[in-house]
């Protein structure tokens, strides 16, 4: 193996946050280690004169793009590990164009982003949301039943409505293999026997999987076919009592026709960590009045000591691409198209 110049070109609160002691130490065994020193994330300039002999680079959120002129001042680069989701904000047609390849942290972020979405799965269907509201409000006492427990369900017989088997929806769906309930999966990208046999899923029609679950989960991408894919229409055909968990993009869903749904009395629940066209949602949003939709600040990635998951499995990519072994998560150009 040979000796590996790799440059760690995030900012020092990213690198922080996203690499232990320990995952270092293991890029500094693979060859020369450069890290940069200035907390803020670098410039293009910066970025080139810290990664000008680099095989290897490592980017994070804020690093700037690989554009054609970047790329020029990298001549030796030849692997990039983006130690966070999405890749797109920093490929370009140069950099792919000059044989680079890059791997995404967002199978790892992928499974902070799953269990966001079981929790909220959990909490909707054991109606914990109202409970807790009824609770406060003076109820659960000897005059006064807490109405709210007749809405109480089990993770048991009921359907989850999953779309996109990515690493979030896959990591989802092989969490809620714990539980006996009937997984319907909206994937157009694999086969009937592909879904059953990795993720024991049964793959229906996005309108059947509406009409069908109890609650449905989003884990698509953000590209042009799923913008408002969840509209006026389409929740229409949601079961009334249903609910809908978004931990994925806020374009997915017309903010707009999910607020009129609920305020005519549909939806148990609409859980939501990501927003469009504002995030934060602007404090005149009128999501924020309803009390059944459930907002959280985009926390369903990995935070805090879960963050170093993506230190390590960069760690763990640049170990397989200097043994020359196969990259588990490498994204290629054609792959753009349909990924996050």
């Amino acid at each position: 193996m040979d000796a590996l110049n790799i440059a760690v070109v995030c900012g020092t609160g990213n690198t922080r946050r996203l690499f232990t002691p320990h995952a270092l130490d293991r890029l500094r065994a693979l060859g020369k280690l450069t890290v940069n020193d200035e907390a803020e994330e670098p410039t293009p300039e910066r970025l080139t004169e810290l990664a000008a002999d680099a095989d290897v680079i490592v980017t994070s959120w804020g690093t700037p793009q690989l554009t054609a002129e970047v790329m020029a001042r990298l001549p030796r680069l030849r692997y990039v590990a983006h130690a966070a989701g999405s890749v797109k904000p920093i490929v370009s047609d140069a950099m792919f164009a000059q044989g680079v390849r890059v791997t995404s942290s967002a199978k790892v972020l992928g499974m902070g982003v799953a269990e966001t979405a079981l929790g909220y799965t959990l909490a909707c269907v054991k109606n914990l949301f109202n409970v807790s509201r009824g609770i406060a409000a003076g109820g659960w006492t000897a005059e006064r039943p807490l109405k709210e427990y007749d809405d109480i369900r089990e993770m048991f017989e009921i359907k989850i409505g999953v779309v996109s088997a990515g690493n979030a929806g896959g990591h989802f769906m092989k969490l809620l293999s714990m539980f006996d309930v009937d997984v319907l999966l909206y994937e157009p990208f694999i086969t009937d026997e592909q879904a059953k046999e990795r993720f024991g899923a049964t793959r229906v029609s996005f309108e059947t999987l509406l009409e069908q679950s109890d609650v449905v989960s989003i884990h698509a991408p953000s590209i042009p076919e799923t913008y408002h894919m969840f509209n006026a229409e389409s929740l229409k055909l949601m079961k009334k009592d249903a609910s809908l968990i978004n931990t994925a993009r806020g374009s997915i869903v017309d903010e707009q026709a999910l607020y009129d749904h609920m305020k005519a009395g549909n939806l148990k629940y609409a859980c939501l960590d990501v927003f469009d066209p504002h995030e934060p949602p602007l404090p005149d949003n009128p999501l924020r009045t309803l009390p059944n939709c459930i907002m959280s600040p985009h926390l369903a990635g990995l935070t805090h000591n879960g963050l170093l998951r993506i230190g390590a499995h960069c760690a763990s990519e640049i170990e397989r691409f200097a043994a020359g072994e196969p990259l588990t998560t490498e994204i290629t150009q054609a792959q753009l198209k349909t990924s996050a």
